[in-house]
C-alpha cells in the first residue's frame, strides 16, 4: 500500500505534469468547455461527464487512496464536472464522498445523486437517515430506486421526500439487459424525473426502446457501465483508435467509449468511476468537441457486438 510520502510525491509530479500540459487550473476549464444537457423536468443544465463512486470510492478515510481521491475530485470540478452518483450499498463510498466534499468545500458545485436500496418502508427510512449523515448534507439532488428494488413501495417514498424538499428529482436505475423490459414499463406508467441505465458500444440494447421512450416522455438519463466494468479496455488493448477519432477530438479509448454514450440525444450525462486523477482528466475531455455521427456509432456497435 502506498505511503503518504509516496502519495505526496505522486501528487506533486501530477500537478507539474498537468501544469506543463496546460490541463490544470482555470485555463483547463475555460479552454475545454464541457457540453451540457438540460434536465427535461426543470431545464437545469448538467455537464455531460459525471462521476460514479462504486469501487473507486470504497477506500479507508485518510488513506493514501483517500488523499488521491481529493486530487480526482479537484480535477473533476476544475474541469466542469457536476454529477456524482453514489449509493448506500457501495461499501462505504457515500461516507467517503461526503467527507471529501466537506473537506474540499465542493458540495455547492455537486449535483449529488444517491439511491434507496431497501426492501421495506422501515428499512428505507433508516437507510435514508444514514444516507444524509454519511453524505453530510440535509438534502440531495436526485434520489433513485436502486435496480428497481421494491420499486412499487420505494418510489412513492422517494416522492414523499421530494415533496418535503429533501430531493429535487426522483428516478429509478438498472444495469443489465434483463431489466430493460421492466424499466420500459415503469417509464410508460410512472412519472419520473430520471432513469439510470447501462449503455455502451457492446451493450447498446437500451437504444432500441428505453432511451427513445425516455426522450419522448421528458425523462433525463444517466448512463452507467460505459466501459462494461473495464472489460472494454481489455478488448482494445494494443489497438489503434478508429481513423476518424482525431476529427472528433478523441485521444483515448476511454474518451471514445464515453463519447459514444453522450452522442445519443436522450442521454443527459455518463457517470464513469475512477480513483486516478490522470484518468479523471482523460475522461473529462470526452465532454467537449464534436459528438459521434450515427454512422460512427453504428460502426462501433458492429465492431464490439
Amino acid at each position: 500500500m502506498p505511503s503518504r510520502r509516496d502519495f505526496l510525491a505522486a501528487s506533486a509530479t501530477l500537478a507539474v505534469g498537468l501544469s506543463c500540459l496546460g490541463l490544470s487550473g482555470p485555463g483547463f476549464a475555460s479552454s475545454h468547455l464541457m457540453l451540457t444537457r438540460k434536465v427535461p423536468a426543470s431545464g437545469e443544465a448538467l455537464a455531460v461527464i459525471g462521476a460514479g463512486t462504486s469501487g473507486s470510492f470504497e477506500v479507508e478515510a485518510d488513506s493514501a487512496q483517500y488523499q488521491q481521491l481529493k486530487q480526482v475530485l479537484k480535477v473533476f470540478f476544475d474541469g466542469g464536472g457536476q454529477v456524482i452518483d453514489t449509493s448506500p450499498n457501495y461499501g462505504g463510498a457515500d461516507a467517503v464522498l461526503g467527507q471529501l466534499l466537506e473537506e474540499g468545500g465542493w458540495r455547492g458545485q455537486t449535483f449529488l445523486a444517491t439511491k434507496i436500496a431497501a426492501d421495506s418502508r422501515a428499512a428505507a427510512e433508516a437507510q435514508w437517515a444514514a444516507t444524509l449523515r454519511n453524505l453530510r448534507t440535509d438534502k440531495v439532488d436526485l434520489l433513485q430506486i436502486h435496480n428497481l428494488r421494491d420499486w412499487q413501495r420505494q418510489l412513492p417514498y422517494a416522492r414523499e421526500l421530494k415533496a418535503q424538499g429533501l430531493t429535487r428529482y426522483v428516478g429509478v436505475t438498472h444495469y443489465v439487459d434483463s431489466g430493460l423490459d421492466a424499466l420500459e414499463g415503469i417509464l410508460r406508467n410512472e412519472q419520473l424525473d430520471f432513469i439510470q441505465i447501462h449503455y455502451s458500444v457492446n451493450s447498446p440494447a437500451a437504444a432500441r426502446t428505453v432511451l427513445p421512450l425516455a426522450q419522448d416522455k421528458g425523462v433525463a438519463v444517466l448512463i452507467n457501465r460505459a466501459f462494461d466494468d473495464g472489460r472494454l479496455f481489455a478488448k482494445v488493448k494494443g489497438q489503434a483508435l478508429p481513423a476518424w477519432a482525431a476529427e472528433a477530438g478523441i485521444g483515448s479509448w476511454a474518451q471514445l467509449f464515453l463519447k459514444f454514450a453522450i452522442s445519443h440525444p436522450a442521454v443527459t450525462a455518463v457517470i464513469p468511476a475512477t480513483g486516478r486523477p490522470d484518468r479523471q482528466l482523460d475522461q473529462l475531455k470526452a465532454g467537449s468537441g464534436p459528438l459521434l455521427s450515427d454512422a460512427q456509432r453504428k460502426q462501433l456497435i458492429e465492431q464490439f457486438g
